[in-house]
């Protein structure tokens, strides 16, 4: 059985409420701006999944509405 297996499974949004609680103090310079990059990177992600959500809602509303 893998180590995985037998660690419970973390709730949806966890891992940001952790990223959000961090010491960004102890963070350097260079180390902030690439978090930067990271954080922009995963809101572009959002973003795009958000748009093909909404045009998948867009999509059955027009096919319903008929």
């Amino acid at each position: 059985m893998a180590d995985d297996d037998l660690e419970p499974r973390k709730r949806r949004g966890e891992a940001l409420t952790a990223l959000a609680k961090e010491d960004l103090s102890l963070l350097g310079i260079e180390e902030l701006e690439d978090r930067i990059t990271l954080l922009e990177a995963e809101i572009d992600r959002i973003r795009d999944q958000l748009a093909r959500k909404r045009g998948s809602l867009s999509a059955a509303e027009a096919v319903f509405k008929k």
